[in-house]
């Protein structure tokens, strides 16, 4: 499991709101914490008047600073909580992201998915989406939003975990019933379903599915049959609170309709460890899910 949180920042409100649930979940897992600032020097490059080059070391010192004052500033939050780290890096962030996370595989990276700079000029938005892309370390992906609640500790009541039959995606249950008997959180087991497009023969105009209700019934029994036998494998391992939801339709917009029905979820999904969206477990369906969930997800990379 984790042993450390890795939270980039980047002055913003909207990055920032990626800290209550880090606080929950260090709380619950004993997590050490490291906290991240990266001041981009190209875009600093880019921003600077070729009259005032000679003034760009200066403003680069006056940044680390500011940056470092501020973090140390997001280290006080931490009541109980014991923060490591406070680092100011300098270049390109999702890359310095990406490297730092790398050297301990016990690391988890935290962030938010959308957050406009403060004076160091990123888009948390655009890094989180390279680091998602480029990282062999599992992240926790919080929604940023310009009021959302950037103090105290998130609530939790459940954790939504999504599964296609592969044993790839179950790479995601011991990572989630871990959270879940820590957290004291229900865990909703879900399958989307519907009929496969190989079932279909026809035109490029007109397709058809012979015997769909028929064909229905038989994947939707073999889905619900998946989703008991894991809840059944759930109760042997210790784990109370688990249920399963049969989804009807499309993967990615099922879990999230089913998310925004009840409150407190987190998603937890898997990729392949070898990171890239290409490689995803769930392809675009975890890609969707990730960009457009009001919830957190949990993103972990299988080995």
């Amino acid at each position: 499991m984790y042993t450390r949180l890795l939270i980039p920042l980047d002055g913003s409100r909207l990055a920032e709101n990626v800290l209550p649930y880090a606080r929950t979940l260090a709380r619950a897992l004993d997590l050490r914490i490291d906290l991240l600032s990266v001041v981009d020097l190209m875009d600093f490059a880019r921003t600077t008047h070729a009259g005032h080059v000679r003034d760009f070391d200066p403003i680069i010192e006056a940044a680390v600073r500011e940056g470092r004052q501020y973090l140390e500033n997001v280290a006080r939050s931490f009541a109980g909580i014991t923060v490591d780290n406070c680092v100011v890096e300098q270049g390109q962030a999702d890359q310095i992201i990406i490297e730092k996370a790398a050297r301990d595989k016990g690391t988890l990276i935290g962030m938010a998915t959308r957050g406009r700079s403060g004076i160091h000029r990123w888009l948390m938005g655009s890094v989180a989406e390279k680091v998602l892309r480029g990282a062999t370390n599992s992240l926790l992906l919080v929604r940023g939003e310009e009021e959302g609640k950037t103090d105290g500790t998130a609530s939790l009541k459940s954790v939504v975990v999504p599964l296609d039959g592969s044993r790839l995606a179950e790479t995601v249950l011991p990572p989630a019933v871990d959270l879940a008997k820590k957290l004291s959180l229900a865990i909703v087991l879900t399958r989307a379903y519907q009929i496969p497009l190989s079932a279909a023969y026809g035109g490029t105009d007109t397709l058809y599915i012979p015997n769909s209700d028929a064909l229905l019934n038989l994947v939707r029994e073999e889905a619900g049959a998946y989703l008991e036998t894991k809840v059944n494998e759930l109760h042997q391992n210790g784990v109370e609170k688990v249920s399963s939801i049969l989804l009807v339709g499309s993967g990615a917009d099922e879990i999230i309709d089913l998310a925004r029905t009840t409150p407190d979820n987190l998603i937890a999904m898997c990729t392949h460890g070898r990171s890239g969206v290409k490689r995803w477990a769930l392809g675009s369906v975890t890609e969707k899910v990730v960009r457009h969930s009001g919830d957190p997800v949990l993103v972990v990379r299988a080995e």
